[in-house]
C-alpha cells in the first residue's frame, strides 16, 4: 500500500513511501480508506507549531473514512463490507476528557488516515449513515465533532439560544449547521462580504465583516440588544478571545476550540469574574458523542461543507489549500482516486 508519512526533524516534511498492508490482531478492524481530510493541526504540525506529543515518523490525519476489508477473530461491532468512519482518540468511548484517552489521538500519536488501509481497534469504529458519501463522512470527525462538543461542553444548546461562530472553517460550518438543528439564532464574524453571503445561506442570521468592523463585538451586542450571545465558538484564539468575552451574555459559555491566530490573548480574569463567564476548552469528544451527532445529523440530512477534493497524488496540495487559508469549509483528499 501508499502511505504518507512525516520526515524526522523538529520541522517535518511528508513522504509518500510503499509498505505492507498491515494485519488485524483479535480485536482490530482494516479499512481500505476512501477519503481523509484536513485541519488546522495538521498544518501546525508541518510548521513546527503544535504543542502535543507527535509520533515520529508517523502518518497523518485524524479524520478518515473507509471499507472494512478484513477483521480481527475477536470483532464483533463491525464486518467486512461496512462503511466506517473512527472516533479521533481511539479509545475515548464516554464521559470526561481523561489523559489516558487525549494521548491516544489518531493521526499525531498514532498512525492516522492518510494512506491506503489503517488499522484500528474496533471499539474506535463508527458505521456511517447510508446518505453521507466517504468524503463527506471523512470531514468529520474531528471538526464535527469538536462542534458538537463545544456547543454543550457545559450546559446542552437550548432552541432559542444564540450562538456566535467565528469564520468559515470546518468547525465554525459545523457549529453554524448544527446550531441551526437545535433552532438556535447564529451570529457569526467573517473577512469578506463574500463569506458573509455564504454564512447567511448556510443559516446565519446576521455577520459582521471584522475587516469593515474591527471592534466586531459592539455589532454583535447591537445585534442581541446589548445583552450579548449565550455561546460562542471561539476559533482563532489569541485575536478573538477578548472580543468573544465582550460578546458574551453575563453567564454565558466561550468554547475555545482553536489557536488560529495564536496561543496569546490576555483575557483578564476580572472580565471573566464580573460576568460570570464559562471559559471552556474543547478536547473533539467521545465516540458517543460522534454518534448521537450522526443520529441528528441523519434525522436532519445535513450535509457538510465542502471546499477542495483533491486526489491521493495531489496531497500536498491540498496541504497548500489548507495553508492559504482562504478555504470555505473542509479540504478533503480522495484516497481512492
Amino acid at each position: 500500500m501508499k502511505a504518507v508519512r512525516w520526515s524526522t526533524g523538529a520541522k517535518p516534511d511528508l513522504e509518500l513511501q510503499d509498505e505492507t498492508v498491515p494485519t488485524p490482531r483479535p480485536r482490530d478492524v482494516l479499512v481500505r480508506v476512501h477519503a481523509a481530510s484536513l485541519n488546522f493541526r495538521d498544518q501546525a504540525i508541518l510548521d513546527g507549531q503544535y504543542g502535543g506529543r507527535v509520533k515520529q515518523h508517523g502518518v497523518p490525519l485524524s479524520d478518515g473514512a473507509g471499507e472494512v476489508v478484513a477483521v480481527g477473530s475477536a470483532v464483533t461491532r463491525v464486518k467486512v463490507g461496512d462503511r466506517v468512519t473512527a472516533s479521533c482518540h481511539p479509545t475515548w468511548i464516554g464521559g470526561g476528557p481523561l489523559a489516558e484517552y487525549q494521548d491516544n489521538s489518531l493521526g499525531i500519536t498514532t498512525d492516522g488516515w492518510l494512506a491506503e488501509y489503517i488499522l484500528l481497534d474496533e471499539i474506535a469504529v463508527i458505521q456511517l449513515p447510508s446518505y453521507l458519501s466517504y468524503v463527506e463522512a471523512a470531514s468529520l470527525p474531528c471538526a464535527a465533532v469538536t462542534a458538537w462538543t463545544g456547543l454543550n461542553v457545559v450546559t446542552p444548546l437550548q432552541p432559542g439560544q444564540t450562538v456566535l461562530v467565528q469564520g468559515t472553517g470546518g468547525v465554525a460550518l459545523f457549529s453554524l449547521q448544527i446550531a441551526r438543528m437545535f433552532g438556535a439564532r447564529v451570529l457569526a464574524i467573517t473577512s469578506s462580504d463574500e463569506k458573509a453571503k455564504k454564512l447567511r445561506d448556510w443559516g446565519a442570521e446576521a455577520v459582521v465583516n471584522y475587516r469593515t468592523f474591527p471592534d466586531w463585538e459592539k455589532e454583535i451586542l447591537d445585534l442581541t440588544n446589548g445583552i450579548g450571545v449565550d455561546k460562542v465558538i471561539d476559533i482563532a484564539g489569541e485575536k478573538t478571545i477578548v472580543k468573544s468575552a465582550a460578546s458574551t451574555r453575563k453567564g454565558g459559555v466561550i468554547s475555545v476550540v482553536g489557536f488560529t491566530s495564536g496561543f496569546g490573548g490576555g483575557l483578564p480574569p476580572i472580565d471573566v469574574l464580573s460576568r460570570t463567564l464559562t471559559v471552556a476548552g474543547t478536547a473533539i469528544g467521545p465516540r458517543v458523542d460522534f454518534e448521537a451527532l450522526l443520529t441528528a445529523m441523519t434525522q436532519h440530512q445535513i450535509k457538510p461543507v465542502i471546499d477542495k477534493v483533491f486526489p491521493f497524488s495531489a496531497y500536498r496540495d491540498a496541504y497548500r489549500r489548507l495553508e492559504s487559508g482562504e478555504h470555505i469549509g473542509k479540504i478533503v483528499v480522495d484516497i481512492a482516486s
